[in-house]
């Protein structure tokens, strides 16, 4: 007789990740050996669509993988961009522990990821969040920040769409963000203490010569090599850290782009949250540095979102 896989849906997958935990989390997998893992991304030619496959294995602990897709039409017809599944399985005997909804996950990963990446480069003191990009991720990246840096009382919205900026501000002040849509992206960049970028733009948006002294850049959306949501005195600029160098260096385009052309080498990144969390580099090391980080993902925070859940979905079943 088999025993049927749990599936844990999105619902559960949201409550079992609180921001706050799941950023501890992250900090303390980073302290471990890494996980070896593999990266797919593609597209048919032609195509606007991709598909990830995001493997990560601790052997002798556990291995996971998730399956990605990216329908940017999809919210035209009041569907998500990103839809996905992942797999967790037993690291010592291969058997699968369960399946869980991939889009929540991904969604509170890449948020606590950045936030990970605010808590050693954001300032302290930081007021102003400009959340660029009003997509599925925009809350989450948005309560993240929040949690990690409670001194920020303003948030900032910018969308292409400004209807689509109205609706995430609506959701954000229904949960008490003190939020604004702005229409002038670079008097908001300006303004800001932290921008965030989330979106599927191929041609940079922010620009670097308006960044004040002490601002801190989140880059999130710009997971394809020809894909940009900064423009080259961004980079310049800033002092740039990594959640992974694998994503960031092959992957990411507001850093391929610019070591493509020569503006920066591969020796500008400073390091990643493993060099962060294990205390090999230090995070901002001045209150008018401007930072950098780029949010590429990866398959071992996928694994490590993954084992939270599975933990502490047994422990409530108990």
């Amino acid at each position: 007789m088999t025993t049927q896989l749990p599936f844990i849906p999105a619902d559960a997958v949201h409550e079992l990740l609180p921001y706050a935990d799941l950023v501890d989390a992250l900090a303390a997998g980073h302290l471990l050996p890494p996980a070896d893992v593999r990266r797919t991304v593609y597209s048919p030619e032609g195509a606007d669509e991709v598909y990830l496959g995001l493997p990560a294995w601790q052997p002798g602990h556990a291995l996971g993988v998730k399956l990605v897709t990216v329908f940017p039409a999809n919210p035209a017809a009041g569907k998500p961009s990103v839809q996905a599944v992942y797999v967790l399985f037993d690291g010592t005997d291969g058997s699968p522990l369960a399946t869980m909804d991939g889009t929540a996950l991904t969604y509170r990963k890449t948020a606590s990821d950045s936030a990970l990446g605010s808590r050693f480069l954001s300032r302290a003191d930081s007021r102003t969040l400009l959340m660029v990009g009003a997509g599925g991720l925009g809350p989450h990246l948005v309560a993240a920040h929040r949690t990690v840096r409670p001194s920020l009382t303003e948030v900032l919205v910018w969308n292409r769409t400004r209807s689509r900026a109205e609706s995430l501000a609506a959701e954000l002040a229904a949960a008490g963000v003190t939020v604004s849509v702005v229409d002038d992206l670079d008097g908001a960049v300006a303004r800001a203490d932290i921008v965030c970028t989330a979106t599927m733009t191929r041609d940079p948006l922010v620009k670097g010569a308006l960044l004040r002294p002490g601002t801190h850049l989140d880059l999130v959306g710009a997971y394809l090599p020809d894909h940009r949501e900064v423009d080259d005195d961004c980079v310049r600029r800033a002092a740039i850290h990594v959640d992974s160098r694998l994503a960031a260096v092959e992957e990411s385009g507001d850093l391929v782009i610019p070591i493509t052309s020569g503006v920066i080498t591969e020796h500008d990144i400073r390091g990643d949250l493993f060099d962060l969390c294990q205390g090999r580099i230090p995070g901002r090391t001045a209150n008018d540095e401007i930072t950098l980080f780029e949010n590429g993902g990866g398959g071992h925070l996928d694994l490590m979102t993954g084992q939270l859940v599975w933990e502490r979905y047994q422990a409530a079943a108990r």
